[in-house]
């Protein structure tokens, strides 16, 4: 091993680029920032590729973390953002790993890292499907082809995440843990009240259009549901319209970005998120590490099955049988499934050492090449 590499190696943390579209709030953005926070900084640092602002940007820069924003695909066009990422990777040498969470964009990422010259680049998979119009996933599907010429590694949330963006290729499937001191088991609900809480951005992915026909369901048959929606994005205020159109407006709360999900399970009957996809659903971990009943999707993957108080329905039984088993759901007790959430792999700490020895173990390899 060349001695200068492995003196930065042990007087130096060794710096992991995440490649993200943004740091605002959401599954994988938890998730990477459930690692940084558990890892040892001392010796693993992340600085992030960016391109839209967000909630965590503050906490990054206080972690020690670094932040380059450069313009999404969508703002500036493709040739634009190929060219800042290129002229990215041209002017920052310093980096040996690179960690892309972009699904199928993560291709463009994978060849400038690789033409670069960065000896470890890593492609994350997070979910199952494209959003979008069709040009969108065209482009999306052009630049997933890249992959696998280019990448060195291969890390997945779920069995069909890995599936979807890998196909049959080896992939590391990478639990995505949650902080299990802060998801704790309370009973804070109130009992005059029944409380349906959903967590997700407003996005065509999480389905809320037809939650909210379920919830109008519910309203009809018990007069003390109420609705909590946490989170944002670009179909809230049509999601808004709708909730006034129904007459709800006094039932359903819309709450923007939630930073204790904890507090707001604590007070939840029923976490319901009738999603068209997801790579995993790492929200319905943390609804029943509080001991909260969910219903879901059958889209959603079974590795979101941590305990028995998750149902997975067919979207095409329609708004009134959900809202019929939603109401048929026990909600008297929570249940306590810390210790199974931990036996299925959901410990953050395991997750993050485990990615911590990864970074490691590759960083201190380089010199051997």
């Amino acid at each position: 091993m060349d001695n200068l590499h492995n003196e930065k190696l042990n007087t130096q943390p060794v710096r992991v680029l995440h490649c993200v579209a943004g740091v605002a709030r959401g599954g994988y953005e938890a998730f990477i920032m459930n690692v940084y926070r558990n890892i040892d900084r001392s010796k693993v640092q992340f600085d992030f590729l960016y391109s839209f602002d967000g909630v965590y940007k503050d906490e990054i820069q206080q972690l020690g973390g670094k932040l380059y924003q450069i313009p999404f695909i969508t703002q500036k066009g493709p040739f634009a953002y190929t060219s800042a990422v290129r002229k990215f990777f041209n002017e920052h040498n310093e980096y040996k790993i690179v960690h892309s969470h972009m699904d199928k964009f993560s291709g463009l990422i994978m060849r400038e890292a690789k033409k670069a010259g960065v000896p470890v680049r890593i492609a994350h998979s997070h979910n199952i499907a494209n959003e979008g119009g069709l040009a969108f996933k065209i482009v999306k599907d052009y630049y997933g082809k890249m992959i696998e010429p280019n990448c060195t590694d291969r890390f997945a949330c779920s069995a069909d995440a890995a599936k979807w963006l890998f196909g049959n290729e080896k992939t590391e499937i990478v639990k995505n843990g949650i902080d299990l001191s802060k998801f704790i088991c309370k009973d804070n609900r109130d009992k005059d009240k029944f409380v349906i809480t959903a967590v997700g951005r407003f996005t065509q992915q999480k389905n809320h259009d037809f939650l909210i026909d379920v919830f109008n369901c519910v309203c009809k048959k018990k007069d003390n549901a109420l609705l909590y929606l946490a989170g944002t994005g670009h179909l809230q205020a049509q999601i808004q319209e709708k909730v006034n159109k129904l007459g709800l407006s006094s039932k359903v709360v819309f709450l923007g970005d939630c930073n204790d999900v904890s507090s707001l399970m604590n007070k939840t009957d029923i976490m319901c998120l009738p999603s068209l996809f997801e790579g995993l659903g790492i929200v319905f971990v943390e609804a029943q590490s509080c001991g909260v009943k969910c219903v879901t999707s059958t889209n959603v993957p079974q590795e979101a099955k941590v305990s028995d108080d998750i149902y997975y329905l067919p979207l095409d039984k329609g708004a009134e049988y959900w809202a019929d088993f939603i109401l048929s759901v026990d909600v008297c007790k929570k249940n306590d499934n810390h210790k199974s959430v931990r036996d299925c792999g959901y410990d953050i700490f395991d997750t993050a050492k485990k990615l911590e020895q990864f970074y490691i173990d590759k960083y201190s390899r380089i010199g051997e090449r």
